[in-house]
């Protein structure tokens, strides 16, 4: 992989998503602790899940709109070329 750039992205408002889905998690794991009733236990992953995807394609968007932008706009052809490979990488991880 390559370096990132040298002033990456602020990942605040993705941090605070993931704070409430680690809360998720945890009244998750009460409500198995608790023997609740496994479809709505079902139902709270499955939002967990999507909570996660979420933050997921704001990483993404972030890293397109920012790693990727910068290292073409630098013109650099080795850093052009890496963060390519890096895209068919992360295109071929998301395709499976």
């Amino acid at each position: 992989m390559s370096k990132p750039s040298t002033n990456p992205p602020a990942h605040e408002a993705s941090i605070k998503r993931l704070n409430r889905v680690m809360g998720q998690l945890g009244g998750i794991k009460s409500m198995m602790e608790e023997r609740r009733y496994c479809p709505d236990i079902l139902t709270q992953l499955r939002a967990a899940r999507a909570a996660l995807k979420s933050i997921e394609v704001a990483m993404l968007t972030t890293h397109l709109n920012h790693c990727v932008t910068h290292a073409m706009e630098s013109g650099d052809a080795a850093q052009i070329r890496a963060k390519m490979e890096e895209l068919e990488t992360l295109i071929a991880r998301y395709s499976e």
